[in-house]
């Protein structure tokens, strides 16, 4: 939190100190500050979001959802993005799990996101999903070509506050690995080399 608000306090100081001295620049700055205080408030909300995601991820409402339909839906939010290539490939299609939809969703976002972060130097990113059985298991393969997650570090992405960025709350993946085991899943990285990295989610599925 306090990342955001050192500099909202710099930038209005230096905005009253503008307008007490009477500067020619004082609208132009105005505008400056103005869009730094929009872009720190908004980094605030995403702040509270991930701590209530994560202080919530007990307060689940499971229901019967048909995972490929439910990741269909969640892909469509970055389909619009050209620079991703996406692929989900259901081996099994029609395979159901109980777990809160809102909270798959969430957690199908934050490895999205984290995807599309790792990527943003690179020209294309491959996303490459997919679902199949395993005994009573249902399995959510997410495979990138984003260069990967250094081997010192892949013990720790799943504590909560670890990160890497230079902003947010590192509890992205922590939300992840919550609400899979909320749902009687795991969440690992199943593999990672220079080229990118593999996820898996395993929930239990439905009548099974």
């Amino acid at each position: 939190i306090k990342n955001p608000l050192t500099p909202m306090k710099l930038s209005i100081q230096y905005l009253k100190q503008s307008i007490d001295s009477n500067a020619p620049n004082v609208q132009e700055l105005s505008n400056r500050v103005t869009q730094t205080l929009v872009d720190q408030i908004d980094q605030l909300s995403r702040i509270a979001g991930d701590f209530s995601q994560f202080a919530n991820i007990g307060n689940s409402s499971p229901e019967l959802v048909t995972v490929d339909a439910a990741i269909e839906a969640t892909l469509q939010l970055y389909r619009t993005n050209q620079k991703l290539d996406i692929h989900l490939h259901a081996v099994d299609a029609g395979l159901q799990v109980m777990i809160d939809k809102l909270q798959l969703n969430r957690l199908l976002t934050n490895l999205l996101q984290n995807i599309v972060e790792a990527g943003e130097q690179q020209d294309a990113v491959k996303i490459d999903i997919t679902i199949q059985r395993e005994g009573g298991w249902v399995l959510i393969i997410i495979a990138d070509n984003c260069g990967g997650i250094p081997e010192s570090l892949r013990q720790r992405i799943f504590t909560p506050n670890f990160t890497t960025k230079t902003s947010g709350t590192g509890l992205g993946l922590a939300i992840c690995r919550g609400i899979a085991e909320q749902a009687g899943g795991t969440i690992l990285l199943r593999h990672s080399d220079d080229t990118g990295s593999v996820f898996q989610l395993q929930l239990p599925m439905a009548n099974a």
